[in-house]
């Protein structure tokens, strides 16, 4: 019972992550409104930054969507990030587009079999729904009401990270970019890795590039290195990867510590690798 104790435990604290923000980060000027998504059947809070080019030019932007968007949540930081990597000339102009949260652990876990995964919250399971919402309405709605390229992306970490190794898996066609910090990939007995080698056939024939990480957590780091592995020996020719191990990182430092060089990896004006 301790030993169930203790792992439901680390299971509450990993999956948390950085769902909300540790730090008192200013808040950038950002438009925000609310989405109402048949998906979800709920009003999602969207939160959308744009550099100051945006208001300067005609030009359209890349977009970068991230769950745990909130203002509360890791929203202001990875804005803040992002305006001073533009400042300095270190990536392109791009949109920010956070997405707060209302049950987070529903929304970006998929399915599960362990039953110790779904004590984690009433409800889990709910990825699919929460991503139909994100492509079906709320891509449309931001490409609507904003001047934006083809190129899209997503960030995320913990959870959320777990979400976009899913996302990239099951549905690379939806984003051509992905950063995964830290992502959760023990859910359901570490399913997505297990059964990487068969879900890579179904990237397309497009470039894709995806960017990912594991901290010193001892139910992800060794699940991130396979996942590395795995690329490695499938050499896929329409996909750019990099892996960053961070073994002096814990689970809730290594967003802060990272998303830079993901972000210049991803959005570099000089491809810097």
């Amino acid at each position: 019972m301790k030993n169930l104790s203790y792992c439901l435990l680390l299971i509450f604290l990993i999956l948390g992550g950085n769902g909300f923000a540790q730090n008192k980060d200013a808040v950038l000027d950002h438009d925000t409104f609310p989405v109402f998504s048949k998906n979800v059947a709920e009003k999602r809070t969207i939160n959308v930054w744009t550099p100051p080019e945006y208001g300067q030019s005609k030009d359209s932007l890349a977009v970068l969507y991230m769950p745990d968007g909130g203002i509360q949540e890791d929203f202001p930081h990875v804005a803040n990030t992002v305006a001073e990597l533009i400042r300095s000339k270190k990536i392109q102009p791009i949109i920010l587009v956070g997405i707060e949260n209302t049950q987070r652990r529903r929304d970006l876990t998929g399915f599960t079999a362990v039953e110790s995964d779904k004590k984690i919250a009433p409800v889990v399971g709910g990825s699919e729904k929460f991503l139909a919402f994100i492509k079906d309405e709320l891509i449309p709605h931001i490409n609507k009401h904003y001047r934006t390229t083809k190129q899209k992306a997503i960030i995320g970490e913990s959870a959320a990270g777990l979400f976009v190794v899913e996302t990239f898996l099951n549905r690379p066609d939806i984003f051509d970019d992905y950063i995964a910090i830290d992502p959760s990939l023990w859910w359901n007995n570490h399913f997505l890795v297990k059964n990487a080698k068969e879900l890579l056939v179904k990237l397309p024939e497009t470039e894709r590039k995806f960017w990912f990480a594991g901290s010193a957590a001892i139910d992800i780091l060794p699940h991130t290195q396979e996942l590395a592995d795995i690329l490695k020996s499938e050499n896929l020719p329409h996909l750019k990867w990099n892996y960053s191990p961070e073994k002096n990182e814990k689970h809730n430092t290594i967003f802060r510590a990272t998303k830079e060089k993901a972000l210049i990896w991803t959005f570099g004006l000089n491809n810097v690798q």
